[in-house]
């Protein structure tokens, strides 16, 4: 009976590890066909049968694509605008969740939920207001507008995800602080932000993801070439109306992935750090 026990819970395991390797195999294989038709000649990528392992790695299109002005520029207007509206975004949702946290209201939780319901909206209902209201101010075709968008974009989630480590603080040491003189900004700035860094680092990366994967804003805001982003350029200079050119345009998707894993791979042991780990001893 004990053996019999044993076999069924290894085996049970195995089912559960097995349907779990299916699962990664599935959701990875996108991302594995990318990197393949990166490394094929042309000629190899409307090859059938599809080769699912290159023979031999052809890396033509990184050439062409790193030779590339345009791409270049892509990328360094994609990771500015992404920079800026982390930035820009964390700075403003940590004021906002730091005060709805620390000083609720009715008129507070007011504004919290109403920032919360912007997100209910269409974002093409707001992107045909944006260009109106753009065109008279004159941020049209401008990275700052972008920039605008893009963090009135980012704050509500951020700031709901920062009030949230907020208000699980102690506030104990907040009170320890003022007691002894500090003042508010003081508190918050070194006190409350070191402590929130896991959900800072969190918000953070939901800020700069939102905006490096940005789309519509940028293809609606932005008509100049030299200032696409690397999604709006992949779209009008890789993708064409009678051909697409699949080596270059996975290549640059390739690049457009990369900063993601390498983000995720350095901050993820920081995502999961208890929030008031080592605050408080004794």
């Amino acid at each position: 009976m004990a053996t019999a026990g044993k076999t069924h819970i290894v085996t049970r395991r195995a089912m559960f590890y097995l349907i779990l390797l299916l699962f990664l195999g599935v959701m990875l294989f996108p991302l594995y066909w990318m990197f393949v038709t990166s490394v094929k000649p042309n000629i190899q990528i409307y090859k059938v049968p599809p080769q699912i392992v290159p023979l031999k790695l052809y890396l033509g299109h990184y050439r062409d694509v790193l030779s590339s002005i345009h791409f270049l520029q892509y990328l360094w207007n994609n990771f500015f605008v992404s920079a800026m509206t982390t930035a820009l975004g964390l700075f403003t949702a940590t004021l906002a969740g730091y005060s709805f946290s620390r000083y609720p209201s009715k008129i507070t939780t007011v504004i919290s939920f109403g920032l919360l319901s912007t997100q209910m909206f269409p974002v093409i209902g707001i992107v045909i207001a944006l260009y109106a209201l753009y065109l008279g101010l004159g941020l049209l075709d401008t990275h700052t507008g972008l920039i605008f968008a893009l963090v009135a974009s980012v704050i509500p989630f951020a700031t709901w995800m920062l009030k949230g480590f907020f208000d699980e603080m102690p506030k104990s040491i907040e009170e320890s602080a003022l007691v002894d003189g500090a003042g508010r900004f003081t508190i918050l700035w070194r006190i409350a932000v070191p402590l929130a860094k896991p959900g800072l680092l969190a918000a953070g990366l939901y800020s700069f993801m939102l905006a490096w994967d940005d789309f519509l804003f940028a293809l609606t805001l932005i008509r100049t070439d030299a200032l696409r982003t690397l999604s709006v350029g992949i779209s009008l200079r890789y993708l064409g109306e009678v051909a697409y050119d699949w080596g270059q345009v996975t290549t640059v998707s390739v690049f457009g992935t990369v900063p993601m894993f390498i983000l995720f791979f350095i901050f993820q042991k920081y995502l999961v750090e208890g929030l008031t780990a080592g605050a408080v001893k004794g």
